[in-house]
């Protein structure tokens, strides 16, 4: 058989990686549903993608399950058995899909995985109810689990942490283009290391402290974790400004129509090259968005955008080298790091 081109072994191995840990996850993950209230159940099982409104079957995985994945592996890598971070997995998937259905209708947005979100399929009160059910039983889940107090704990934080980045992003939209109310660089990096990072890291460091890790294991995980949600945030920062709709499913320029204050674009403002202030007059007269984008990357908003991304790649790579960790795991922890930020680009 030919070797697949490197280029196409990574996606690949990654692919594998997480349809091993949804295997591994779901049957617990669906019995933990199944315990929730049948109409509140009906609307969790809706956002992962299980049924239709009104609790038809419907085809469909409920996404890639990336943070399941990172806790099994951080399980694995801690030298346990992967079945020892199926609590963390579950638990960490109940409060992603929690923050998900309040993200959508904190942002409006009507439709997720080309369908309608919970809230324009059942209403805003009863997706609020689903979201505080799903983050009610994570807790218990978590709770139940060897080593659960302590887990618990960590997801705490996690999650303060996760409310913050939220409060940030929400409040930049408020905040000029220019000027000392502006947004910086360095304000965006702590917001995604909080919004994104926080739950990624928090699931590998989950699955690493229910495998009976040590704390400087778990702690380096969870520190890869946040860099690896710095990076992708901003690699899809990048390939919502210039990425393929084709591929990545977004309008060409979709950010920049909603003037979003992504990395680029920060990246660009805060050159101090004299074009920036043409970009900051654009933005604010909502000028053409194709001309803003063409000087974004003159600025140099792309490049920067991009070696951001490398050196938060490095960070991780940093951080799983502090410790000792199982090889295979982390192979495999690596795979799906490079296609979850390389996507596309």
């Amino acid at each position: 058989m030919t070797a697949l081109p490197e280029a196409l072994r990574a996606p690949a191995e990654a692919h594998q990686v997480l349809d091993r840990c949804r295997e591994l996850v779901r049957p617990a993950l669906v019995e933990a549903v199944g315990r929730m209230h049948p109409w509140v159940g009906e609307m969790a099982a809706y956002s992962f993608g299980w049924c239709e409104v009104g609790g038809a079957p419907a085809v469909g995985s409920g996404g890639k399950g990336v943070r399941q994945a990172l806790a099994v592996l951080g399980a694995e890598a801690a030298g346990a058995d992967g079945r020892a971070g199926v609590p963390a997995a579950v638990a960490v998937e109940l409060v992603h899909t929690f923050s998900l259905l309040h993200d959508d209708i904190m942002d409006g947005d009507a439709a997720r995985r080309s369908r309608p979100t919970v809230w324009k399929a059942y209403g805003t009160g009863p997706a609020v109810l689903a979201g505080d059910a799903l983050f009610a039983l994570a807790v218990e889940v978590l709770a139940a689990a060897p080593g659960g107090p302590q887990g618990v704990r960590l997801l705490s934080v996690a999650l303060g942490d996760l409310v913050r980045g939220q409060a940030d992003d929400l409040l930049f939209a408020t905040r000029p283009w220019t000027g000392p109310g502006r947004v910086r660089p360095e304000e965006y990096r702590a917001m995604a290391e909080h919004k994104t990072g926080a739950l990624l890291g928090g699931a590998a460091a989950l699955g690493a402290l229910l495998g009976g890790a040590a704390p400087s294991v778990v702690d380096a995980l969870d520190r890869a974790g946040r860099h690896l949600g710095i990076a992708f945030q901003v690699v899809d920062d990048v390939l919502g400004l210039w990425g393929d709709p084709t591929v990545t499913g977004k309008p060409v320029h979709g950010d920049l129509r909603e003037r979003k204050k992504t990395f680029p674009v920060l990246a660009a403002l805060d050159s101090g090259a004299p074009a920036s202030r043409r970009l900051a007059a654009l933005l604010d007269a909502g000028g053409e968005v194709g001309d803003a984008a063409a000087l974004i990357e003159a600025l140099g908003g792309r490049t920067e955008a991009l070696a951001e991304a490398r050196a938060h790649l490095a960070a991780v790579e940093s951080a799983l080298a502090d410790v000792p960790l199982e090889a295979r795991p982390v192979d495999e922890l690596r795979s799906l790091l490079e296609y979850l930020v390389r996507r596309d680009l």
